[in-house]
């Protein structure tokens, strides 16, 4: 067929295809849906045919455990799904063993929960497995490992699933195959106007233009919120993410030979004549989430998707500004540092967050754009120089639009804050009293996070020390680090930061 065709100047990819249970199962009757299943395993024989590596995620287990038990709906408690989901997983995998060896083409089972993959052993381990099964020729038939999974080490849904994997496995494309062919502004079965939306440059924009708020079915767990979410993931990581219709899986073909074509610069909004072949099709329906051109390396991308953070890092705004910037190595120094919650140990993850005072705590309104830059770049400018501000110059809030409304930190913090920090000079001195290394120690210091300041997570990293270390070093320099702990085997107190929201 001229659409299975391989794209003109195309090369081979790496694609993860993504079907929900909706896609595999009847909603009400819990039958296998054979038509759907079909076309996707041919589709999936034809692209390994053209040279590209698959890998699937599907999901189904507890629709097709109801089944199987002759149930009418899923059970409320953990324990009944996760009974429900070793019931059903193993039929699952007998069944796309039996539709896939049909046209010899062998596959794996690869179950997966977020804790397989936490520690970086075992997710290297999980990524060299992918690409020791793609390098063979077998498709990786991924799912959650609800048989095991609580809430702490759920992916929440597949749609997060298929993203890490690509994330894992540095795909090309990821498709998200739905019960509808695109991106709408509203749910296009209730709302006649809803409009598709075909490309997204920024996930970030277009939450403003588009409603989410429809849910996934009896079955599933996800709706278009979701989607978003993993092309959130994806797309950070530099894999171009679609969402198109499960009814017609051939579509992917059409899908890549277009992209391919628009890259190349020939295709067109209408077909082009019929003797014209370098002319692409008319633009199949799809939404095209396009990835990040500059792309979070594996170690940042590991860190930020897949950790469960044991704890909370609370830095400034000075901090926050100059680890948004790419040229930081995403390395946060102790000067930067205004707190700690949570007990973590060294080498866990955390979540980096930034003190956020509410506009009831603010005297009176923000000053002028220039003050509040002006402000922002002093507070980088002391984190730059490890703490090291001139005595008298008040601590910075992380929101710099309240900076110009503030004359000293006692105006908004109070004296028994201010004395804790150490006065109105940022430089602190080191603590005299010895505190206790074990990680197990929870130390909140001078509690600059009082009932007056709320938090916002702004990205995460991995912490060189523990929580009871940091405690001991928040504010200070770098060279004095080894001076109040005995040692130091790192200047940075985290590492590996990638922030999320900047400032």
């Amino acid at each position: 067929m001229k659409s299975m065709a391989r794209p003109r100047h195309g090369s081979p990819n790496t694609i993860v295809i993504k079907l929900g249970t909706s896609s595999i199962v009847h909603e009400t009757t819990h039958q296998p849906l054979l038509s759907t299943l079909s076309g996707l395993v041919e589709t999936v024989v034809q692209l390994r045919e053209l040279g590209h590596k698959v890998v699937l995620v599907s999901s189904g287990a507890i629709g097709v455990g109801l089944k199987r038990m002759e149930m009418a709906s899923k059970p409320k408690s953990l324990s009944g799904k996760q009974a429900l989901a070793a019931i059903g997983q193993g039929r699952l995998i007998a069944l796309w063993d039996n539709l896939f060896g049909q046209l010899g083409q062998p596959i794996a089972q690869v179950l997966l929960t977020r804790g397989d993959i936490s520690d970086r052993t075992r997710y290297l381990n999980a990524v060299n497995t992918f690409k020791e099964l793609l390098s063979l020729g077998v498709v990786p038939i991924v799912n959650e490992n609800d048989t095991v999974s609580v809430s702490e080490i759920k992916f929440g849904d597949n749609d997060t699933l298929s993203a890490i994997t690509s994330s894992m496995i540095h795909a090309d494309y990821l498709f998200l195959l739905t019960d509808v062919d695109s991106l709408y502004t509203t749910n296009p079965r209730k709302d006649p106007t809803a409009k598709r939306i075909e490309e997204v440059s920024s996930i970030a924009t277009i939450r403003s233009q588009v409603s989410t708020t429809t849910l996934g079915s009896n079955l599933g767990t996800g709706g278009m919120e979701t989607k978003l979410i993993a092309a959130e993931i994806a797309t950070a990581a530099g894999v171009t993410t679609v969402i198109t219709s499960s009814k017609d899986p051939k579509a992917i073909f059409r899908i890549l030979e277009y992209n391919n074509a628009l890259r190349s610069g020939r295709a067109s909004p209408a077909p082009g004549p019929a003797a014209d072949p370098p002319r692409a099709a008319e633009r199949p329906p799809h939404t095209l989430f396009k990835p990040s051109p500059t792309p979070l390396r594996d170690l940042k991308a590991w860190t930020s998707h897949t950790l469960h953070p044991a704890g909370t890092v609370i830095v400034d705004g000075g901090a926050h500004h100059v680890l948004a910037r790419r040229e930081s190595g995403g390395r946060l120094l102790a000067a930067g540092v205004r707190g700690v919650r949570g007990a973590f140990a060294s080498g866990q993850a955390v979540r980096i967050a930034v003190r956020r005072a509410p506009a009831s705590a603010a005297p009176g309104g923000g000053g002028s754009d220039a003050a509040d830059a002006h402000e922002a770049e002093r507070a980088r400018e002391a984190y730059l120089r490890g703490g090291e501000t001139q005595p008298g110059t008040p601590v910075l809030p992380a929101d710099a639009s309240l900076a110009s409304s503030i004359s000293t930190i006692d105006d908004l913090l109070g004296s028994s804050v201010v004395a804790d920090l150490g006065g109105g000079d940022t430089t602190p001195s080191v603590p005299t009293k010895t505190l206790p290394e074990e990680d197990h120690v929870v130390l909140d210091g001078g509690r600059d996070e009082s009932e007056d300041w709320e938090l916002e997570e702004v990205g995460r990293g991995l912490a060189n020390y523990n929580s009871a270390q940091i405690t001991r070093v928040k504010g200070l320099k770098s060279s004095q680090i080894a001076q109040v702990l005995g040692y130091a085997d790192s200047e940075y107190v985290v590492e590996n930061v990638t922030i999320r929201v900047p400032p």
